[in-house]
Order: structure tokens, then sequence, then C-alpha cells
């Protein structure tokens, strides 16, 4: 067997301290390569009888060869007669198995350098399966890293064992990122690729929003207060539904937490993104008027609520309309991805318009008469409307009627 030196334990003791790779797998590694260099120099390559002990106490390795006992050698790689086997062992019988010693004597050299290539090749293997065993359980978490630099307008952050790729669709709108900058960030997706795996991470995703409150809200924590849906447009503005399983919890004033801390540093960590905390409620049309915050609601009429579509007409004061739609739509837009419902916003005069209109095509059709009375005349008018109003968003992003407004000012205690 050939003698080990002390700094090769040394060596893999201070890479499993600081690249957490186990011991035991680094001597594996060197057991393996001083197989694959043995069998270089034999005719046979493809033997599998062949492996290499390490005695880490006496500090020495060797390569042996398992061959079984037998009263004639037809094949000298895997038999040994049972006169060469006694000189060996006294002990064995026929049919047992022996291990003879087959080390070379100038086998150093080689050896060294095939380990050197396998014990290379096995820590890159290890470091990998460790970083992806690590990111993917922290898939779908909330973690923290530091800004390395900005490549193609992607951003390197470092997140402990490797360096995540943030893409620009997952960056916030108009955020500076600076190298050496602590972020949190949300791990998207881990892909495992033929070097280190490839860790997506995320400042944008709706979800950091919920793991933020989950971090600064004992009661969501705890399940008392639960977190039934999140919309949001990154670096703008954030709706979130809440809901209560205890009566005596208010699931809004939780979330504010006294004097608006809790909220605060949620704003905060999201430099400053309006976050508009709803009530969440079986009651579609409650919900509706509670994801249209801060825009007062005068009446919301459900015009379909299928499997397939789920549309609602709402009617707002007309000082209230382009509140409700919000600056280029979003208000009723992420009130839409809130609650899942198509939502179409008039205001009063264009419903008293749009019911004139009705009315007076209906008289020219001669489809009412002077007998109708003013009830008959309302459902038929309420009739053509329910088919006549199917809700777009398009429509409502582009309407006409929205005026620029001080969105602010008219802000409820529950927007921050």
């Amino acid at each position: 067997m050939k003698k080990i030196e002390a700094a090769l334990f040394e060596a893999c003791e201070q890479l499993e301290r600081e690249k957490g790779i186990p011991k035991e797998v680094l001597i594996s590694s060197l057991c393996d390569a001083m197989v694959a260099a043995y069998k270089k120099q034999i005719k046979n390559k493809d033997v599998d009888n062949i492996e290499a002990i390490l005695d880490e106490q006496a500090g020495e390795i060797g390569v042996f060869s398992t061959k079984v006992v037998v009263k004639k050698v037809e094949d000298e790689e895997t038999q040994i007669s049972l006169k060469d086997a006694k000189e060996i062992d006294e002990s064995v019988e026929l049919e047992d198995e022996v291990k003879i010693e087959v080390t070379p004597e100038n086998f150093g050299r080689i050896a060294a350098q095939a380990a050197k290539q396998v014990i290379t090749q096995r820590i890159r293997e290890a470091e990998r399966n460790l970083v992806m065993a690590e990111f993917m359980e922290k898939k779908g978490t909330l973690t923290t890293g530091i800004i390395q630099r900005v490549e193609n307008k992607n951003v390197i952050v470092n997140i402990g064992k490797t360096d995540a790729i943030m893409p620009f669709r997952e960056q916030i709108p108009g955020e500076y990122y600076k190298s050496g900058t602590r972020i949190r960030v949300f791990v998207v997706n881990v892909k495992e690729t033929n070097r280190m795996p490839q860790v997506i991470v995320s400042h944008a995703h709706p979800e950091i929003v919920r793991e933020l409150f989950e971090l600064e809200v004992p009661e969501i924590e705890d399940g008392i207060v639960e977190i039934k849906s999140i919309a949001r447009e990154a670096g703008y503005r954030t709706k979130i539904a809440v809901w209560s399983n205890d009566p005596d919890v208010d699931s809004i004033g939780a979330c504010v937490g006294p004097r608006g801390s809790r909220i605060q540093t949620i704003v905060n960590e999201l430099k400053n993104e309006k976050i508009d905390i709803v009530r969440y409620s079986d009651d579609p049309v409650e919900y509706i008027v509670n994801a249209l915050s801060p825009a007062r609601i005068l009446s919301v009429d459900i015009l379909a609520e299928t499997d397939e579509a789920k549309e609602a007409l709402v009617v707002v004061p007309n000082d209230q309309l382009s509140l409700a739609i919000g600056r280029e739509g979003q208000n009723v837009r992420l009130a839409h991805k809130l609650t899942g419902w198509k939502i179409d916003i008039k205001s009063e005069a264009q419903m008293e318009a749009i019911e004139q209109d009705l009315y007076k095509e209906s008289l020219e059709n001669g489809e009412l008469d002077g007998d109708d009375t003013e009830d008959e005349i309302s459902q038929e008018i309420e009739e053509e409307m329910n088919e006549a109003y199917v809700v777009d968003e398009a429509e409502i992003e582009n309407n006409g009627e929205m005026d620029e407004v001080d969105e602010d000012a008219e802000l409820e205690d529950n927007e921050i």
C-alpha cells in the first residue's frame, strides 16, 4: 500500500468546513480515482472486481482485486487457486473470496494525476448538488442577498452559496439596483445546468408581499388572519384581500398594526409602493365594493356568474369615476385581478344617458307603448342592459371619461 501524507486529510477536513462537502465524499472520490488509474494499465478495463481501500489510521491506500477461490483457475483476473489463496490466508476454503493487493510499484505519480481530476470533478458535483438541494427548499420563499452587478439588464444577486439572476421582467420598473446593496428577493425557480444550478429570483413577484406580511403580522403567521388574494403592479400599487378567522380580531387592523407600524415597515421595504388592504367577503357584491376602494360605489349589478364568466356592472357617482377606474385603469385592473371578476364601471350620468337611449330605441321599435307601467319599462331596459354590458378590460382602460385626478386626496383609511 502507498503512504498518504497527513496534508491530504487536512485538506479534506478544510473543504468540509468551507464548502460543506462531507469528508467521506472526498475520500470516496480518491478511491475511485485510484481504481480508474489502475484500470488504464490492465488489458481488461471492464473488470468490476477492483477496489481501492484507504486506511485512514495507518495513512495508507492501495488497490485490491477480489478473486474467488477455485480448484482450477480459468480466469486469472477473477479467480485464484486454493493453493495460492492459502498463502494469503490459511483459513480460506473453496468458493471463498480473497482480496489481493495489486497496487503497482510506480503507481504514485499516475494515481496522483488521476486523483486530482476525479476529485476536482467530484467537488464540483458535490457543490452543485448541495446548492440544488438548498435552493429547491427555498423555492417559493423570500431570501436576502447582496447585489453584485448588473449585466445585460440582468441583476446578479449573491444569495449565499451561489449567485442568482434577477431578469429584467422580475425587476421593479424604475428601480436602481446598486452594487453592494442588501435586497430581499423571491426565489422563483431553480434550474439544473451542467455547471452550478441557475437560481431565478424576483423583486416584483406578488408573493413577496405575502411573505413580508407573514413576517410582520403575527396573526397571519398564526393563521388567525388569512391572505385570500394579492394583486400587484410592482413599484406602483398592491391590493391585498384579508380575512379574519377570529371575530374578535380585525383583519385590516392587524395588518396595519399600532399606529401603522407594521404596514409602514412593509411599505418601506417595497420602496414606498402603495398598498390597499381590503376586507375579503364571500358576497361578490361586497367584495367588489371593497376591492374598488377608495372609490365610493352606488350599486353593483351581477351580469354573469358562471365557471366560465364572472361579470359585474358598477355604478359610481360622477365625481368618483376617475378614482374608481384609476390612473390608466390601474384601480379597476387590480380589483379585477384581486377578485377574479370582470368589472365595468359607469358613472350616474352615463347610466342615465344609456337608459334614455335604450328607452328611445324601444319606443321607436314599438317594444314599448303608452300602457306600459314604469316598472315594466324599467324591467325591459334592465334586460336590454344586461345583454349590452359585457366587461372588457381594454374598454375600462381606454374609457374616454377617465380624467386625471389627485387619487391621494381621496384615499380612505385602509390605503397606505
